[in-house]
């Protein structure tokens, strides 16, 4: 680690950086004018729509700086250290379009860390992977994006056909043109983090319409187990209280994570789920559920759409799988694995099962998305005549929000 790491220092310093050359080169006029009503322009149409503004940044640098190449290179933190994805080229670039270059060994790494406009001359002598493309790159000028005590959104950069290009006034221009497209990506991912929040509402809103008439199915057959199973009046009574006050109590910690999206208290993940299985194991047993796993904390944002999970799969059990006789088992187990959190839910002695349904129900969509789209994660099925499987796979980051 420590050769890599020295590796990445020695390019970031080497010879391929050159922007001290920039204050040191003939300033040549950048048509101010010019560059006045563009600015104009862009501030007039970013409140708008500053989504589409993007290609429009990228255009208008390349017009500006007399680039032959230019694009956007867009910060993805995850799976750290991140990457950058390439958005928006323009010019002999193109082909690239989606491309992602390593975080911590780029020309736009070296960029975000200096937090400085950067000039660099052929990097393809520092960096393989621009090399193995048999890229020629005389210059490449890139500013940073982001705004004052941000997170770092990506860099802006040009492509000059040959060395000696650039100077100070395309650095300032380029300069001024990534501020703007710093607040661009800014707006950009509050709106898109505002129709995040608003379509988890909504969908738990279903879940909620959902959640009640599965409780009142549940309830009811309760009700009719505990009848066969009991011998007199207070027998039922008795079964019947602890099934419901079990049932109650997991269906009010649904609720109460609803209401608390955005806390800051943290569960373990063995609770939570001990929780929302103990409407059923009242009365039946608690052999019936075997859970086990390592202390693993989760975030107040992941509770909910666990809990969700968790309820929605032993739900499923009671109605149709190993929980809706008296012989079916159910193992809950957990593990890390790497990165991430590793969820297995294991049905065994049910009734037989014949293969996945013709169609999903809301339920088996509410699970599917609440991993994939929430948590970023993956859900694999197992249709084993002996009983259903469910593997959840969870990054860890995620579970901690």
């Amino acid at each position: 680690m420590s050769t890599l790491l020295a590796s990445i220092a020695d390019k970031a310093n080497s010879d391929v950086y050159i922007s001290d050359r920039l204050n040191r080169r003939p300033r040549r006029p950048v048509a101010a004018s010019r560059t006045s009503r563009a600015m104009q322009e862009l501030a007039g149409a970013m409140a708008k729509a500053p989504a589409t503004m993007l290609p429009r940044f990228v255009e208008l640098a390349m017009e500006l700086t007399g680039a032959v190449s230019a694009g956007l290179s867009l910060y993805e933190p995850e799976p750290a250290p991140g990457l950058f994805r390439w958005r928006h080229l323009h010019g002999n670039l193109a082909p690239f379009e989606g491309a992602t270059t390593p975080r911590d060994d780029s020309p736009c790494g070296v960029t975000l860390d200096r937090d400085e406009v950067t000039l660099s001359s052929h990097p393809e002598r520092a960096y393989d992977w621009i090399a193995a493309e048999d890229l020629v790159i005389p210059e490449v000028l890139l500013v940073p994006l982001h705004l004052a005590g941000e997170e770092p959104l990506g860099t802006l950069w040009v492509v000059a056909a040959r060395e000696g290009e650039f100077h100070r006034g395309h650095a300032d221009t380029l300069a001024a043109l990534g501020r703007f497209a710093g607040m661009a990506l800014k707006m950009i991912r509050q709106e898109e983090n505002l129709r995040a929040a608003l379509d988890e509402q909504e969908l738990l809103a279903k879940e909620m319409s959902h959640r009640l008439k599965n409780l009142f199915a549940m309830t009811d057959g309760m009700i009719r187990g505990s009848a066969r199973k009991a011998e007199t009046v207070e027998d039922l009574a008795a079964a019947l209280s602890g099934r419901l006050h079990a049932l109650a109590d997991a269906h009010s910690m649904v609720q109460r994570k609803v209401r608390s999206i955005g806390g800051q208290a943290q569960i373990d993940l063995g609770g939570l789920i001990r929780s929302i299985v103990r409407a059923h194991e009242a009365g039946t047993g608690a052999d019936r559920l075997l859970v086990d796993g390592p202390p693993i904390f989760c975030g107040a944002h992941a509770i909910n759409g666990l809990a969700l999970v968790i309820h929605e799969l032993a739900t499923n059990a009671a109605k149709y799988g190993a929980l809706s006789n008296d012989r079916g088992l159910v193992e809950i187990g957990w593990r890390r694995e790497g990165e991430d959190v590793v969820i297995d839910w294991r049905e065994r002695g049910g009734p037989p099962v014949a293969g996945p349904p013709d169609a999903d129900g809301f339920g088996a969509l509410l699970v599917t998305r609440t991993i994939e789209r929430q948590f970023r994660g993956r859900i694999a099925h197992d249709w084993a005549a002996e009983g259903l499987s469910v593997s959840l796979r969870i990054p860890a980051a995620r579970l901690s929000d």
